[in-house]
């Protein structure tokens, strides 16, 4: 029970990196950006990544209390999506980092120093050490999860 214990532990952490860079996502303009398509993560695949996250994570925790093998097999398989849906994320917040943000306007001479700047997508404001932990601490939750259910490390 100690590396399910573990697994709840890193997951929770994970999920407390996925809520800062929520909360940021949506304070900078995310669901906003949503009409204009200034943000290039689909508020749909951040929420259902949330909620799938969030229901395995309740399953994990249900398992640990109750120790009933197929909420821990449900958990895991919630966590393939959200992997997947995870990965997707990264890599349009990937192209977002990379890109630079050109005023609106810059074409024309001198436009750049005094004209407005285009709205920078809200993902580009996610701080990089939160994105890096939250991906590393969720395949670590992933491996431990499934671990655990293989039985191995077990008594």
């Amino acid at each position: 029970m100690v590396m399910a214990t573990v697994a709840l532990v890193a997951w929770a952490l994970t999920a407390a990196g996925g809520f800062v860079m929520l909360g940021r996502w949506v304070a900078r303009g995310g669901l906003r950006q949503q009409r204009t398509g200034a943000s290039r993560l689909p508020a749909g695949a951040v929420f259902t990544h949330l909620a799938l996250a969030a229901a395995g994570l309740v399953l994990w925790l249900l398992y640990l209390l109750v120790d009933a093998d197929v909420l821990g097999w449900i958990a895991l398989v919630l966590l393939v999506p959200v992997a997947a849906l995870g990965f997707v994320m990264l890599a349009r917040w990937w192209q977002v980092r990379r890109a630079q943000v050109v005023p609106a306007g810059a074409g024309s001479a001198g436009a750049a120093a005094s004209g407005p700047v285009a709205e920078a997508p809200a993902e580009r404001h996610l701080p990089v050490p939160v994105v890096v932990a939250h991906g590393l601490l969720a395949v670590v939750t992933l491996v431990l999860v499934l671990a655990t259910l293989l039985g191995v490390g077990g008594a």
